[in-house]
C-alpha cells in the first residue's frame, strides 16, 4: 500500500511539472514586446522639428527621437503607397513582389506578412484607419486585409485584446495625404515666410501656402500619435512596446513624392523601446522599410523566414553606439514601377527605375528614358487623361506647370516634369539637394561605373525583374484604382 501511494505522489509531482512548464513558457512569451507602428501618408524628411525644420511642430515625434533612436537616413523600398506598404509587410523588395510592386495593385497569399508571423506566435494583431493599401486585397485569393482586423480606434484594440497578450498594431492615418483645406496652415497660426522651402520648388506665396497646409497635417497627425503613446502610459505598458513613428514617402508636391530623390524616398523615423534602447541617439546607418519585418519578428523571437531582403535592427536598435552603428549600412537601394497610369496612350505602365544611396552619392537608373517621370504632360495624350498623372494635383502642381516659360521658374519645372536620361548621378558633398546631374561628367566616370555595377549586382542578387528578365510584366498587372475596385480609405490614394 506504502510503495502505491508512493507511486501516486510520484506521478502527481511528475503531472504538476508537466502542467506548470507551459505556464512558464507562456509567461516569457507574455513578456515580449508590444509592436506599434505609426505611419503617416506622404510625411517625407526632414519635416519634424528634431530635424531643423524651423516652422513645423512635431513634439510627440520628437519626444520618441529622445528617448529612442533617431535615424538620418531611413528610406523606404519605393516612394508610392502601396509598394511601400507591401515591402513592410513582407521584409521584401517591392520589385519581389510580383503586381504587389504596383500602386492599386493586391499582394498574393504566398507572400508570408509579419503581423500573421506574429499572430501565429501568440500576439494581437489590428489596425486603424490606412494601413495597406490602396488596392484590392482580395483580388489574389487573399482571406485577410494584409495589415490585419480593421478596428474603430486604438483604444477600442486595447480594450478587446486578451489581457497579458503581446500585440503588433498599425496605427495609420491618411494625413498628411491631399486633398489639403486651403489655407489652413496659416489659419493655424504658422509663420509661412519662415518655411525653409526645398530648392526644387519655386519659392512664391502659392508654395508656401501649400507647403503650410502639409504642414497643418502634419501636425494633427503628430498630435493622433500623441494620443496613443498616453494610452499606453496609461495602461502601464508603454517601456514594453516598440513604437516606430515615420512616413510612407515624400510630400505630395512636384519632384518629391514618386521619386528617388531624398525628397521621395526619405523619411522621418525614430524607434522607442523603453526596455531595451538607450534613449537620446542618433544614428546614421542606412535603413529601408524593409528592415522592420524582420526587426519585428526577432524582437518577439520569430523566426525570419529567408526571402526576406531586409536586414533586423536590433543590433541598431540595441547598441549604446550613435553615428553610424553597422559599418556594412552604407548604403541603400530603391525603386519605383508604375504609380499612376500616366504614360502616353496606348502604354497603361509606369516609369521604372532603381537606385542606389550611399554616403556620398545618389546613382539612378531609369530602365525606360522615353517616358514621363511624372506622367505626360498632354492629358489628351495621357493614357489616364490627367496633365502629369504621376503628380498629385494642388496649387505647386498647377503654379509650376502655368510658370514653365517664366525664367525664373523654368528650370526648376522641366526637373520636375521633363524627361530625363537613362542614368542620373549626384555628389552629394556638392549637391545635397540633388539638382545638378553630373552623369556624363568625366570627372565623376569611375565613380559612376562603380555604383552601377553595385546597384546591377544587387539587383540581380535580390531577382528584380528589371535586371533578370520579365519587368515588362509591372506596366500589364491589374490597376484596381479608378473604373476598378474601390479604395475605401477617406483620403487619397
Amino acid at each position: 500500500m506504502r510503495r502505491h501511494l508512493f507511486i501516486v505522489w510520484m506521478l502527481a509531482i511528475a503531472l504538476g511539472v508537466g502542467l506548470t512548464a507551459p505556464r512558464a513558457v507562456r509567461a516569457v512569451e507574455d513578456s515580449r514586446p508590444n509592436i506599434l507602428f505609426c505611419l503617416a501618408d506622404d510625411w517625407g524628411w526632414p519635416h519634424a522639428g528634431v530635424y531643423g525644420d524651423p516652422v513645423v511642430k512635431t513634439p510627440t515625434f520628437d519626444r520618441l527621437a529622445r528617448e529612442g533612436v533617431l535615424f538620418d537616413n531611413a528610406y523606404v523600398s519605393s516612394p508610392s503607397c502601396t509598394p511601400c506598404r507591401n515591402a513592410a509587410l513582407t521584409g521584401q523588395y517591392h520589385w519581389r513582389l510580383e503586381e504587389g510592386g504596383n500602386l492599386w495593385s493586391s499582394l498574393a497569399p504566398k507572400y508570408k506578412l509579419f503581423p500573421y508571423l506574429l499572430r501565429d506566435a501568440g500576439y494581437e494583431i489590428g489596425h486603424w484607419r490606412k494601413a495597406w493599401g490602396p488596392g484590392d486585397w482580395r483580388a489574389l485569393g487573399r482571406e485577410e486585409d494584409p495589415a490585419g482586423p480593421s478596428f474603430k480606434s486604438f483604444d477600442d484594440f486595447l480594450k478587446s485584446r486578451t489581457k497579458g497578450k503581446p500585440f503588433c498594431f498599425w496605427f495609420g492615418t491618411s494625413d498628411p495625404h491631399r486633398p489639403y483645406d486651403p489655407g489652413s496652415g496659416k489659419r493655424s497660426g504658422m509663420d509661412v515666410n519662415a518655411i525653409k522651402l526645398p530648392a526644387d520648388l519655386p519659392d512664391d506665396e502659392v508654395v508656401r501656402n501649400d507647403v503650410a497646409d502639409y504642414y497643418f497635417e502634419v501636425q494633427r497627425w503628430d498630435s493622433d500619435v500623441a494620443k496613443a503613446v498616453a494610452m499606453l502610459e496609461a495602461a502601464g505598458e508603454l517601456d514594453n512596446t516598440i513604437i516606430v513613428m515615420s512616413g510612407d514617402h515624400g510630400m505630395p508636391l512636384p519632384r518629391h513624392k514618386c521619386h528617388l530623390y531624398d525628397s521621395g524616398v526619405r523619411v522621418p523615423m525614430a524607434i522607442r523601446w523603453g526596455a531595451r534602447v538607450k534613449a537620446g541617439r542618433r544614428v546614421t546607418d542606412f535603413v529601408s522599410f524593409t528592415d522592420l519585418a524582420p526587426t519585428f519578428l526577432e524582437a518577439a523571437n520569430v523566426r525570419i523566414p529567408d526571402e526576406m531582403t531586409g536586414r533586423s535592427l536590433m543590433p541598431v536598435l540595441t547598441s549604446e553606439k550613435s553615428g553610424r552603428v553597422v559599418a556594412s549600412r552604407d548604403h541603400v537601394l530603391t525603386g519605383r514601377e508604375r504609380h499612376a497610369q500616366g504614360q502616353e496612350k496606348p502604354n497603361p505602365g509606369g516609369y521604372p527605375m532603381r537606385a542606389i544611396r550611399t554616403d556620398g552619392f545618389l546613382y539612378i537608373y531609369n530602365f525606360e528614358p522615353d517616358r514621363w517621370p511624372a506622367g505626360c504632360p498632354d492629358p489628351a495624350l495621357s493614357f489616364n487623361g490627367n496633365a502629369c498623372g504621376d503628380c498629385d494635383g494642388g496649387p505647386t502642381k498647377d503654379f509650376m506647370l502655368a510658370h514653365r516659360d517664366d525664367p525664373r521658374f523654368g528650370r526648376l519645372v522641366s526637373l520636375a516634369f521633363d524627361k530625363r536620361p537613362a542614368e542620373e548621378l549626384y555628389d552629394l558633398s556638392r549637391d545635397p539637394d540633388q539638382l545638378h546631374n553630373i552623369a556624363e561628367d568625366p570627372f565623376y566616370a569611375d565613380i559612376k561605373r562603380t555604383l552601377a555595377m553595385q546597384l546591377m549586382a544587387e539587383l540581380k542578387s535580390t531577382e528584380d525583374p528589371r535586371v533578370v528578365g520579365g519587368g515588362e510584366a509591372f506596366d500589364h498587372y491589374p490597376y484596381y484604382g479608378r473604373g476598378g475596385v474601390k479604395h475605401t480609405t477617406p483620403k487619397g490614394k
